[in-house]
């Protein structure tokens, strides 16, 4: 990493860098809206690709209009991502959904899976919309307002291959040095994403292993319904009982339909977006690092005169003002990627928890009026049988 990595707006000392970050705790009132939709494939001679529609709503003074429609594809998105991490090094930019299909999928463009796409693209550019920082960089305004070929055209203005290439060698030969004095706090964080890294896996394949077995559970309950209608074909005297649990079985289907659909699109995409952001948070800590190795290896050049060092102080004062622009930087976006984390986990584990009560007691509720029908059927027919 060298200061290239760095925006062209990046502030050269740490009081700037607090200043130009803004993480209010009143959040100002919102002045931007995104969607993304209408998901449309595209069919050439060389590949088959997806583009969505994305709408933008605005009332900021810097954009040229108050409303932009234009179409993006995955690898466009990619870009962004790319830029975003370019210029914000150790700001938690929010996670894409991946690159190839995932497990389960059968095919890579059903309607399924381009659904559960277009829903985490939509995601990823709201929370990047909701960020204080990130949404006011100017390769996100370009991404959501330039025509087709304008983006194109801007993609090539950017680091040419032999400066990319200078800067991941810096980068490699920054982590094979390693970092000998971590700060305490940077220590804590990084064994707490280590940490959550383990959990949030954990929870994310238990979460897929429940969903799988509740598909099995509803799809072998969708065949007791027509069976108990043709077997009360041939038993005169259960006619109506059994008509009666094949009923009882469909509306415990339905309910199961419904709390399987509960389970897919409110839980399992926040667990799975979350253990993305955690393998984005460990590339954030190496980055955070590698800045750090750098100023380390300058030092240590100084201090033992390892080469020239007419130079060396002022490269040492710049670099000891990016590293701590890059400390900072993190430890804001760290309390509030923090807070943002506990409260979507809890949320969609409470609102689980209120889906799962809802059906037990609807399902407990079908079989208690089935049970006094037929409770009160045979009372009738008891008492029609005394003398």
């Amino acid at each position: 990493m060298d200061m290239n990595s760095f925006s062209p707006m990046m502030p050269t000392s740490p009081l700037s860098m607090i200043n130009q970050i803004k993480f209010e705790d009143e959040p100002d009132l919102k002045d931007l809206f995104i969607t993304v939709d209408e998901p449309e494939s595209h069919v050439t001679t060389i590949e088959t690709f997806i583009t969505y529609r994305i709408i933008t709503k605005t009332s900021r003074g810097e954009f040229d209009s108050s409303e932009f429609e234009v179409r993006r594809r995955y690898q466009d998105f990619l870009w962004l991502k790319g830029k975003l991490e370019e210029a914000h090094p150790t700001l938690i930019i929010p996670p894409l959904p991946e690159k190839f299909i995932v497990k389960g999928m059968v095919e890579r463009f059903n309607d399924d899976f381009i659904e559960t796409r277009r829903k985490a693209l939509h995601k990823f550019l709201n929370r990047i919309a909701d960020h204080p920082t990130l949404t006011f960089n100017e390769d996100f305004k370009i991404f959501l307002t330039a025509q087709a070929w304008e983006l194109s055209s801007h993609k090539k203005q950017g680091p040419g291959l032999l400066s990319r290439m200078g800067q991941t060698v810096r980068a490699v030969a920054s982590s094979m040095r390693g970092v000998k004095n971590r700060p305490e706090e940077f220590m804590e964080m990084n064994n707490f994403i280590e940490l959550f890294s383990q959990k949030i896996n954990l929870i994310d394949k238990i979460s897929q292993r429940i969903y799988k077995e509740e598909r099995e559970y509803f799809d072998e309950m969708k065949e007791y319904g027509p069976i108990h209608i043709l077997w009360s074909a041939s038993e005169e005297d259960l006619v109506d009982t059994l008509k009666d649990v094949a009923s009882c079985i469909d509306r415990c289907c339905k309910a199961t339909e419904k709390r399987m659909s509960g389970l897919s699109e409110a839980l399992l995409p926040v667990v799975h977006e979350y253990v993305l952001y955690s393998e984005m948070l460990m590339g954030v800590m190496k980055r955070r690092d590698q800045i750090q190795a750098e100023l380390d290896s300058k030092v240590e050049a100084l201090t033992y005169k390892k080469t020239d060092t007419d130079l060396l102080p002022e490269e040492i004062g710049k670099l000891e003002d990016k590293v701590e622009c890059a400390n900072n930087a993190l430890k804001a976006d760290w309390e509030r990627w923090k807070q943002n984390m506990q409260n979507d986990i809890k949320l969609a584990f409470t609102d689980m928890a209120e889906e799962n009560i809802h059906y037990y007691e609807q399902c407990l509720a079908t079989w208690e009026s089935f049970l006094t029908s037929q409770t009160n059927l045979h009372l009738e027919e008891t008492s029609e049988d005394k003398p």
